[in-house]
């Protein structure tokens, strides 16, 4: 019989206007669809999205996946397949993949990640392959790939780094140092001092020039 839009005694070995299904055939599932204030049984061959099918020798049941966030599991506390937006890891669902694991999107899935080992100290101070004969330089630290990701499509993350840094030797050992090349204003003042200093003296010649005379 059919009652409303839903085949509802389809599979049933006891049905009732009512309740819908009340036994299921054998290698069925009952699964108490509600809707609304209204509830009634159906005999599923597979359960729907956010139950698992659990056989026991009464009747198969279909059970509600426990797991936040789960759109199908393979018992109460482990899923197969997570709700849109999340990623599996281990049978549960995750808005973003544990630490030492990475994403695949094309499976939403958390996979081994890239894992490497702790920074090295800071190297040495240095410019141009040199350690002296500048103010500033770069340093720079490594860290060594522990362990290589399940998939080649993931990423590492870096494994150098520099930084500015100040050196601590400014002039090279017998080396000549190096001026700073003078500004326009000193330049200028400069000019000007020799040429009124050459003025004077051209006064002083002038003057000792008469008295000879």
């Amino acid at each position: 019989a059919s009652y409303g839009p839903n085949p509802i005694c389809k599979g049933c070995l006891s049905c009732s206007k009512d309740n819908g299904c009340i036994r299921c055939q054998h290698k069925l599932f009952f699964f108490l669809r509600r809707e609304g204030m209204r509830q009634y049984g159906e005999c599923l061959h597979s359960c729907p999205s956010g139950y698992y099918g659990l056989r026991t020798p009464d009747m198969n049941r279909c059970s509600r996946c426990r797991i936040e966030n789960c759109d199908s599991c393979f018992s109460r506390d482990f899923c197969t397949k997570c709700k849109t937006g999340f990623y599996s890891h281990r049978g549960r669902c995750f808005r973003g993949c544990p630490p030492g694991f990475a994403a695949l999107e094309e499976l939403m899935e958390c996979v081994e990640g890239c894992e490497v080992g702790q920074w090295s100290e800071w190297g040495t101070c240095s410019r141009n392959n040199k350690t002296c004969g500048f103010k500033w330089g770069l340093e720079t630290r490594t860290r060594q790939i522990v362990k290589k990701p399940a998939k080649d499509t993931i990423q590492c993350p870096t494994i150098a780094e520099s930084r500015r840094c100040k050196m601590a030797v400014r002039h090279c050992p017998g080396g000549k140092h190096r001026r700073r090349p003078a500004k326009t204003k000193d330049k200028k003042k400069k000019k000007n001092n020799l040429m009124e200093r050459a003025q004077k003296q051209h006064s002083i010649f002038l003057a000792t020039d008469k008295t000879s005379q």
